[in-house]
């Protein structure tokens, strides 16, 4: 199925039967991707005297109870709820879900600069600059795919790693380029221990001096090694969550 899509005066076409989901799977095992301190998924038969929610002992249906954390336990989309101290939900603030968008790869950096509490020697960054020399033109969203870049991330226990992030200077840059939508590939844009301060987080959403309440961030994604870097439509699924974060399907459609 090829689609023609006017963008900026500009005429793209993409195949919509071709999409490539970048999306690391719920999992109700420990074997899924893990992040925060959380428990793995959950997912289990409701059980009660009168009903058995599973055909494999003997239920007429499958019927789950499904426990899990959208920030911790796989791809999520989150909005600026998620640092706010007013309530704002994903399924209020996201209300398009098609864009323009290129996908990125960096190698972190080594962080060799003055100590702070919360940014210490050693640290991998991702940098102004390399945002900015990898950027072409005028995306609405950026796709980071970190490098190296193993199969092992689909299943990676993040927690008590110490993973790469944005500098806030990286972060800011992004927002004052204009770009909307924010997918990376590791379990936060902002350090794992930072005292709180989600530096990277609010500089992305200009919060509090005046949020950009339309943008998203979206975390614990997978860019497979046979996606080249360039440029994508990019197609952001979340389920109907009143709350500041849901599960998501992020698909690139490549542009022919």
């Amino acid at each position: 199925m090829i689609a023609s899509i006017e963008h900026k005066n500009q005429t793209y076409k993409v195949d919509l039967s071709n999409p490539i989901d970048i999306s690391v799977p719920l999992r109700g095992d420990k074997k899924g991707v893990n992040a925060w301190y959380v428990e793995p998924m959950k997912i289990e038969p409701v059980r009660t005297d009168q009903f058995l929610g599973s055909v494999a002992e003997g239920g007429d249906v499958n019927f789950r109870n499904i426990f899990f954390n959208p920030h911790g336990n796989g791809t999520h989309t989150e909005c600026v709820g998620h640092i706010s101290e007013e309530v704002y939900s994903i399924n209020d603030t996201l209300k398009t879900f098609f864009f323009f968008g290129q996908v990125i790869s960096i190698e972190p950096e080594i962080f060799v600069g003055a100590e702070t509490e919360w940014q210490k020697k050693g640290d991998r960054i991702l940098t102004k600059d390399q945002i900015q020399n990898a950027i072409i033109g005028n995306p609405e969203a950026i796709v980071i795919r970190t490098l190296p870049n193993p199969l092992e991330k689909i299943g990676a226990q993040h927690s008590n790693t110490n993973w790469p992030y944005l500098t806030g200077e990286a972060a800011q840059y992004i927002s004052d380029m204009g770009i909307k939508h924010l997918l990376i590939d590791l379990p936060s844009v902002d350090r794992e221990i930072d005292g709180g301060k989600m530096i990277s987080h609010r500089a992305f959403w200009n919060y509090p001096d005046s949020p950009r309440y339309d943008s998203t961030i979206t975390e614990l994604i997978f860019v497979p090694d046979n996606v080249v870097d360039g440029t994508f439509f990019i197609n952001i699924q979340i389920a109907s969550f009143e709350n500041d974060a849901s599960p998501s399907k992020p698909l690139l459609f490549q542009v022919i």
